[in-house]
């Protein structure tokens, strides 16, 4: 099966609007900055986005969000972008906040084939409103209520890796792991972009964070960014 693609607007040749997509990356660290654009060029409208943030205005994710493409969001911060505060209290973007914890765990049980799982994290609060609650013992034998939460599964996902193979199989570097290798297990259909394209066999078994099972669609990403949320620094000291 090739799954070798000449560059994203190949790739996402079949997104349409309404579709849910789940998005790698942590603020803008690891962003599929290709598959972002290409979304942005499609136009494809009515998304509902699952990522850990959505980027900042105009960088991002906030490219999809300034461009009007998306009706949900479902995350776990957004304090950096004006465009979703607006929309939101406009009441034209819906909004799900998730617990980091809870929100990388739910992509993880649609990874894995979970429906759903029980967690402590919310009981108590706005978050356990309407979900299922039981009480079970933790590992230290006490007895604590329990909230269910369902997996998030996407009709796609779109990661960013540092190196693929033509199998699919990927490596991610350093700090733009983060939620890259759960969100590659939990789409229907996984696209990866990468810096680098090898053969199979030069990527050693031991470096492979996710294997290539779970990737349909691969390609050699171009003109990375990679944007700095916040950059703060300190004169030089003098001598």
């Amino acid at each position: 099966m090739n799954k070798i693609f000449s560059d994203a607007d190949a790739a996402l040749f079949d997104v349409t609007d309404g579709v849910t997509i789940l998005a790698g990356g942590f603020g803008l660290c690891g962003n599929p900055e290709n598959c972002i654009d290409a979304l942005v060029r499609k136009g494809v409208r009515d998304l509902t986005l699952v990522s850990n943030n959505c980027g900042v205005d105009g960088k991002g994710l906030g490219k999809l969000l300034q461009n009007g493409q998306v009706r949900k969001m479902i995350a776990s911060y957004v304090g950096e972008n004006k465009s979703f505060e607006r929309q939101y209290l406009d009441g034209k973007l819906e909004v799900e906040l998730c617990p980091q914890g809870s929100l990388a765990e739910r992509i993880r049980a649609a990874g894995a084939g979970i429906p759903a799982f029980f967690t402590p994290t919310g009981f108590g609060t706005l978050r356990a409103e309407g979900k299922e609650t039981r009480e079970f013992a933790d590992r230290l034998g006490r007895r604590r209520q329990y909230i269910l939460e369902t997996a998030l599964p996407g009709d796609f996902a779109i990661v960013k890796a540092w190196k693929g193979d033509r199998f699919g199989n990927l490596v991610f570097r350093k700090t733009a792991r983060n939620f890259n290798p759960v969100v590659a297990t939990a789409g229907r259909i996984t696209i990866a972009e990468v810096e680098e394209i090898v053969e199979p066999g030069e990527l050693s078994p031991d470096q492979i964070h996710t294997p290539g099972i779970y990737v349909k669609r691969l390609f050699r990403g171009t003109n990375y960014q990679k944007h700095i949320e916040q950059r703060t620094v300190r004169p030089k000291a003098a001598g």
